[in-house]
């Protein structure tokens, strides 16, 4: 005699046929022992009722009917924790620069036994998300989901080391940028910039010095910082705060030839770095230069030539045109005199004009101003107004506007200088190569504000070092996203990636002893993002141990 009886276990099962997978609601029974399967409810096929309105709605009516409210009872969830996982869009550049390479490197260098390339990583990330001291770097590393922790003593280290093998960190960096983006440069910008400290306390590094930030009751160091024509970092210098800035570029000579090993370099600078003395060290180190001229200064002979109407191109629909002259610049190096084969490029343009003519028009205001208070005039700055008054000798000395120099300034009104002793470009590749130095100016707005190198929390060399060696990697993987954005045709600001990371976060909650995240809103900035180096997002509901970043 056969025994039939019947279990009341239904469930949902998937099976393959073919090429294609197959749902279907089944009863499991035993009979005479043995436990067997009877197909109650073909579905159909599995890529056809995913997110089938129908489906869903017969699954919430049968959970109805059923009584049952759900797997988790969501009123008994946690408080939401935010975490982010923005992070990761840097992540991927680092992994592309292979920076945990390098650095693993120098971790057996330097003999340290800690993670060093996570203690860098944790402190570049929050320099570009949320610059914070170290101290708050480590309290706060638990925004990042996923990623290792690192201990405090372990990131003061990290600048310790970095601060050692700077160096290196630097010359590797550079060629893996150029063998990763084909970086050209043949084009470098260099310009110097201060950070100061909120500090009177002086050493070796930390001086008082002319501030470009105007701060000059505080030390401050000095940065040399050089980048290529799209404004990517090549290397950096600190110097002590009291260096003027002409003489901070021997050094930068002296890397390029020795360490960087590059073919032809054009160096395009402002007028603080024009001397004699550099423009001579640049053509003996077998380079090009391109500078802004002081035209003032010129010879007369060749100032009335630059000033002359002749000679000048057509004028644009502003109204820009420029000429070319030749020109032998004499330099007097050490009581020798050299003789420095240049062009000087003579530019006009009636914006600069009505902007030079603006600025005097202040400084003739302020002259006046001081001339009815002439108690002011000698403790006043002979670069304000003070240029503009004369003094007149005599028993009772008294002061008066000085129309002559007046005179003489109007006539330079909207003229600019650039002198170069590069043959091979024209008159017009050299223009704009000098117009791309905005990219550096550029580049020092985004130290100071956008990474906020500043405020400098450290008060030891090795340690100050180290900080603007995280900045560099910080500013390097920044540029690097941004440039990138540029060419595909999706240019975003610094502002505008800071944000959209920072809006990459998970809402991480607790319910019935099980943890998930659930993904806010992004912006259409990171969307471009995580599209431009292949990320794939995570999804909107995920529980924490199905995570994969």
């Amino acid at each position: 005699m056969q025994v039939v009886w019947y279990n009341a276990f239904m469930f949902v099962k998937v099976t393959k046929s073919g090429k294609y997978e197959y749902v279907q609601l089944v009863s499991s029974y035993r009979e005479n022992g043995a436990v067997k399967h009877k197909v109650l409810l073909n579905l159909g096929r599995l890529d056809q009722i995913e997110n089938n309105e129908s489906i869903k709605r017969l699954a919430i009516r049968l959970q109805e009917l059923s009584g049952v409210k759900g797997k988790v009872d969501l009123s008994k969830s946690s408080e939401a924790e935010i975490i982010n996982w923005g992070y990761v869009v840097y992540r991927k550049i680092w992994q592309e620069f292979g920076l945990d390479r390098i650095l693993c490197r120098i971790k057996e260098e330097s003999g340290v036994h800690f993670d060093l390339p996570s203690a860098c990583f944790l402190m570049a990330v929050q320099h570009l998300l949320e610059p914070e001291s170290k101290l708050k770097t480590y309290c706060h590393q638990g925004r990042y989901i996923n990623l290792p922790e690192v201990e405090l003593h372990h990131l003061y280290r990290s600048l310790d080391v970095l601060c050692e093998y700077k160096e290196e960190l630097e010359e590797r960096l550079f060629y893996q940028h150029r063998h990763l983006f084909n970086m050209k440069v043949d084009v470098v910008f260099y310009d110097v910039t201060t950070f100061y400290f909120e500090s009177v306390r002086e050493d070796n590094l930390r001086g008082f010095g002319f501030s470009k930030d105007g701060k000059f009751k505080e030390v401050q160091v000095v940065l040399g910082l050089l980048v290529d024509c799209e404004g990517r970092p090549i290397g950096y210098e600190l110097f002590p705060g009291d260096t003027f800035e002409g003489q901070t570029l021997e050094l930068f000579l002296e890397k390029l030839k020795r360490r960087l090993s590059l073919r032809k370099v054009i160096i395009v600078a402002d007028r603080g770095i024009n001397s004699n003395l550099n423009l001579k060290r640049i053509a003996d180190k077998g380079y090009s230069y391109i500078f802004a001229s002081r035209i003032k200064r010129l010879p007369r002979k060749v100032e009335e030539q630059a000033l002359a109407s002749d000679g000048f191109t057509k004028p644009d629909k502003e109204g820009f045109h420029y000429k070319v002259l030749d020109y032998i610049n004499e330099v007097k190096v050490d009581g020798h005199a050299h003789n420095l084969k240049e062009k000087l490029i003579i530019t006009y343009s009636p914006s600069r004009a009505s902007k030079d003519r603006a600025e005097r028009n202040r400084f003739i205001a302020k002259a006046m101003s001081l001339l009815e208070d002439r108690s002011r005039i000698k403790a006043s700055q002979k670069r304000g107004g003070r240029k503009y008054l004369q003094e007149l000798g005599g028993k009772d000395s008294d002061w008066v506007l000085d129309e002559e120099a007046i005179a003489r300034d109007e006539k330079f009104d909207g003229y600019y200088g650039l002198q170069t002793n590069e043959q091979e470009l024209d008159a017009y590749e050299i223009l704009e190569a000098y117009h791309t130095l905005w990219k550096i100016e550029e580049s020092f707005r985004i130290m100071k504000s956008t990474l906020e190198v500043r405020p400098i929390f450290h008060w030891t060399e090795s340690r100050i070092k180290g900080h603007f060696a995280i900045c560099f990697l910080a500013f390097l993987l920044e540029r690097t996203l941004e440039f990138s954005l540029k060419k595909s045709g999706e240019p975003a600001s610094p502002e505008e990636i800071r944000f959209s990371l920072n809006s990459m976060n998970f809402a991480q909650v607790e319910v019935e002893n099980k943890h998930f995240l659930i993904k806010t809103k992004g912006t259409e900035v990171g969307n471009k993002i995580l599209r431009l180096l292949k990320i794939r997002p995570p999804k909107n509901v995920t529980p924490l141990e199905e995570l994969s970043l």
